[in-house]
């Protein structure tokens, strides 16, 4: 089987030669920039590293490691617009910059493995001031520069494309970045008019976005990747009521036009933590695949979750916990983590195998080593 007949065939729910496994295909399947330069010393490969997530100081996996850990995808990720032009300062201890939101990020300077954000443009907004802000064009051009070109020869590597990126986040998340988290949530439960207002501005761009985006690559992806965290370590970040009320059918718009954009794709949702209680909504919603399969938050055991939804959704992620086990537990314990995983979610396929979200920059190449070995080992059907 190629790359692409193996996760395709996984994304039919059936069982493949083996499972499939990504490494940097998207953003939340990735690794640090710390953690890959340690993993490349370690297997002794000499390769120039990239950084293609800057906040989260992702790497850019290269052809070598692809290569030699079979990694079944490639992810094509859009350009920045031609009207915003990164601008790293130093502010003391940190770099800082702005994003095309007027988002200000900052990193420590020593130690700091992530930008984090410190300034949120539309902190203190009225229901006013929205018309007044500054949004991004979703249909700068400069977002599809040689995007087609890229995506032509990730076909050609015989494995399964990912569009990977879209603009901004999810309609929870970017309101949280913009007014900051106090603010939106506030304004969810004590102003759902504007609340709303701007989550219907959000949802005008993201089909601007990827009207523009599939126009020009949707023949060309298998999968297309959208995201918004829903919960925490604990349970939801907000009340499925509410999801169902002011988010999923905003999500249901979106999710219905890229399906008629591109009736072939299956659609990637990202959310993080403890997202049990919003699972069935999102398949109704269009989710295909959902990530990272938070497996160490609540409600998020990988053993009931196949068994409830694994008819319908595929699970990409999962793979191993990245909180507790890969960073801090020996190479046994990450075999024994990885083999009950894949115990858990493998069989039938409609599963991926990927970590949970990205690999820190703290994870001793030797877990790392441990976790794709005990894939090998045991991840043949």
């Amino acid at each position: 089987m190629t790359s692409a007949e193996r996760i395709l065939t996984a994304l039919d729910h059936k069982e493949a030669d083996r499972v499939p496994f990504d490494l940097g295909g998207t953003h939340t399947t990735g690794i640090n920039v710390h953690a890959y330069r340690a993993l490349l010393k370690h297997l002794g490969i000499e390769d120039e590293v990239k950084i293609t997530n800057l906040s989260s100081q992702l790497a850019e996996v290269g052809d070598q490691l692809r290569d030699l850990w079979k990694v079944d995808t490639t992810g094509i990720f859009p350009k920045s617009p031609l009207t915003w032009k990164l601008n790293i300062q130093e502010e003391g201890d940190y770099f800082s910059y702005y994003d095309e939101w007027g988002i200000k990020w900052m990193m420590p300077k020593v130690g700091g493995h992530y930008y984090d954000m410190r300034e949120h443009p539309l902190k203190g907004c009225t229901i006013e001031d929205l018309d007044k802000f500054s949004w991004p064009n979703p249909r700068d051009p400069g977002r599809i520069e040689g995007l087609r070109d890229e995506a032509i020869k990730a076909r050609e590597s015989g494995r399964v494309v990912l569009m990977a990126g879209t603009i901004g986040n999810g309609f929870l998340h970017t309101g949280n970045w913009l007014e900051g988290y106090e603010d939106f949530f506030s304004d969810l439960a004590g102003d759902p008019d504007k609340a709303c207002k701007l989550m219907d501005k959000v949802l005008e761009l993201k089909l601007g976005y990827w009207d523009m985006v599939l126009d020009e690559v949707g023949d060309l992806v298998h999968i297309v990747c959208e995201l918004d965290d829903l919960g925490t370590q604990g349970g939801p970040l907000i009340s499925p009521d509410m999801y169902r009320r002011l988010i999923k059918p905003r999500q249901q718009e979106l999710f219905s036009f890229i399906k008629k954009k591109a009736p072939h794709a299956k659609i990637f949702f990202h959310s993080c933590g403890s997202v049990y209680h919003f699972i069935g909504d999102l398949i109704e919603a269009g989710v295909d695949i959902l990530n990272p399969v938070q497996v160490a938050a609540a409600d998020m055991d990988s053993k009931r979750l196949k068994k409830e939804f694994g008819n319908d959704v595929v699970f990409w992620g999962g793979g191993v916990d990245t909180q507790r086990v890969l960073p801090y537990g020996t190479p046994q314990e990450v075999r024994d983590e990885v083999k009950r995983r894949l115990d858990d979610l493998a069989p039938g396929g409609g599963f991926v195998f990927a970590t949970v979200h990205n690999i820190q920059g703290d994870v001793p190449p030797e877990n790392i080593v441990a976790m794709w070995e005990t894939l090998q080992e045991y991840g043949s059907y």
